[in-house]
């Protein structure tokens, strides 16, 4: 199990504060580009908002969504339309998501997570594995969320992990509870493999 720092009750500007000093304290030490994977849903959009406003090289920052619906970047669904609307203009490199991706080393993956425990698009129908020999799988949620009722691309937990350090965003009591029963090997939902196989520091805010 890694190193976890649990962070309670932050809000938005808090956790993009936080995001601003790790992306600097990633570009201060490496004289190349860096990369990060970020997650869609509802939850990291207004902290994308209040990234774009800080003064940060985004020019030297890839951004990959961790997973994406099927559908065009024009569509209300997909998630790298969203993250390109927001860091694209300031000069962020968005990366879209496709099945032969050769996804790069993150600085840091920054993830959500579902009620049922599924990260990324790693629902637990789709039985993701520590050792999977992919970076990226086209994968059908089963039940498909209402919401968005698309097939997926994902990262796989070895993409994931291939990482600086994750990070958790969590709303709400019962994914708490989750993710906490995760940490203590309560259940072996995708959150909990994903767990497991980081090897480097884990933060959720939760």
């Amino acid at each position: 199990m890694p190193k976890l720092e649990i962070i309670e009750n932050a809000d938005n500007a808090v956790i993009a504060q936080w995001f601003t000093e790790r992306l600097k304290a990633a570009l201060a030490t490496s004289p190349d580009d860096i990369a990060i994977t970020v997650p869609g849903g509802s939850t990291p959009f207004p902290i994308f908002d209040l990234l774009a406003k800080e003064d940060i090289p985004w020019h030297r920052i890839a951004v990959w969504p961790g997973d994406d619906r099927i559908v065009d970047e024009d569509h209300p669904a997909s998630n790298v339309g969203k993250i390109r609307a927001r860091l694209e203009p300031v000069g962020a490199q968005i990366v879209p998501l496709t099945e032969d991706a050769q996804p790069p080393h993150f600085a840091v993956a920054w993830l959500g997570m579902g009620g049922d425990g599924h990260i990324a698009s790693l629902f637990p129908n789709t039985d993701p594995q520590i050792d999977d020999p992919y970076a990226v799988r086209r994968l059908t949620p089963d039940p498909l969320p209402p919401e968005a009722p698309f097939d997926r691309v994902s990262l796989t937990i070895p993409a994931l992990t291939d990482s600086d350090e994750i990070v958790f965003v969590i709303r709400g009591d019962d994914k708490r509870a989750i993710f906490e029963d995760a940490v203590k090997g309560g259940h072996d939902l995708p959150v909990a493999r994903l767990l497991r196989a980081a090897r480097h520091k884990v933060t959720c805010f939760c």
